[in-house]
C-alpha cells in the first residue's frame, strides 16, 4: 500500500496540472472583458487602427489585403503590425507567414537586412537604440509560445512606450518599457530580443 502512495500522489498532481493548462488554454479563447468587443477599435497610430481580440488564442480569420497579400490572423498582434507596415509604408514582407517569434532571426547579424521581413534587424542589448516606428519582438514565455510583437510609439531615456495589438482580455494598447544604456549598449526590458527598421524613413 505504501508502495502505491507516491504512484498515486504523482498521477493527481499530473491530472490537476492537466487541468489547469486545459483550463487556461480554454480561457485564452474567450473574451473575458464585458466591456469590450471583439473587432472594436481601441487605439489608433499615425492613422493605423488597434483592434480589441478578446483572448489572446482567439482568431478571427485571416485578414487579407485588396490584392491578396497576408496581413495575418485577425486581432492577432502579427497583423497589427504587418498592417501598420503595409498601410503606413506600403511595405510588404518576403515571407508573409509566422508567428511573433520567427520575426526575429538569431542568425542575422547586428543592422543587417532579415530576409524574411525584408527590414534591418538590431539586437537587444547593442548600440543601436530603438526608434518610432520601429517592429519590436518578444520573447516566447511559459504562457505565450508564440512571442509578441509590437510598434515602438516612442522613445525616451529611460523607457519606450509601444503600441501593441492582443494584449489580452484586460491588456492596454499602451504599455511603456525600461530603456537602460550599460556601456554605450542599448537594454529594453519585457523579454525584448530586437527590433526591426525599414531601410528608408518615412516622409
Amino acid at each position: 500500500m505504501f508502495l502505491r502512495r507516491p504512484a498515486l500522489l504523482l498521477a493527481t498532481l499530473a491530472g490537476i496540472a492537466a487541468l489547469a493548462v486545459a483550463g487556461y488554454g480554454g480561457a485564452t479563447y474567450f473574451n473575458l472583458n464585458p466591456a469590450r468587443e471583439v473587432g472594436a477599435v481601441v487605439d489608433e497610430f499615425n492613422g493605423v487602427k488597434v483592434y480589441y481580440n478578446g483572448g489572446v488564442n482567439n482568431a478571427e480569420g485571416r485578414a487579407l489585403s485588396s490584392d491578396g497579400y497576408n496581413l495575418g490572423i485577425q486581432y492577432q498582434c502579427v497583423e497589427f503590425v504587418k498592417r501598420y507596415y503595409f498601410e503606413r509604408f506600403g511595405h510588404r514582407m518576403p515571407d508573409a507567414y509566422g508567428h511573433a517569434r520567427d520575426f526575429y532571426d538569431a542568425a542575422t547579424p547586428q543592422g543587417m537586412p532579415n530576409t524574411k521581413r525584408a527590414l534591418l534587424q538590431y539586437r537587444n542589448g547593442q548600440a543601436e537604440k530603438p526608434r518610432v516606428d520601429d517592429l519590436i519582438v518578444f520573447a516566447p514565455t511559459l504562457l505565450n509560445r508564440y512571442g509578441h510583437v509590437a510598434i515602438v510609439a516612442g522613445v525616451g531615456d529611460r523607457e519606450i512606450e509601444i503600441v501593441q495589438q492582443n494584449p489580452g482580455p484586460f491588456g492596454e494598447s499602451r504599455a511603456r518599457l525600461s530603456l537602460e544604456a550599460r556601456d554605450g549598449n542599448w537594454h529594453v526590458e519585457g523579454g525584448t530580443l530586437g527590433w526591426l527598421r525599414r531601410t528608408q524613413a518615412p516622409s
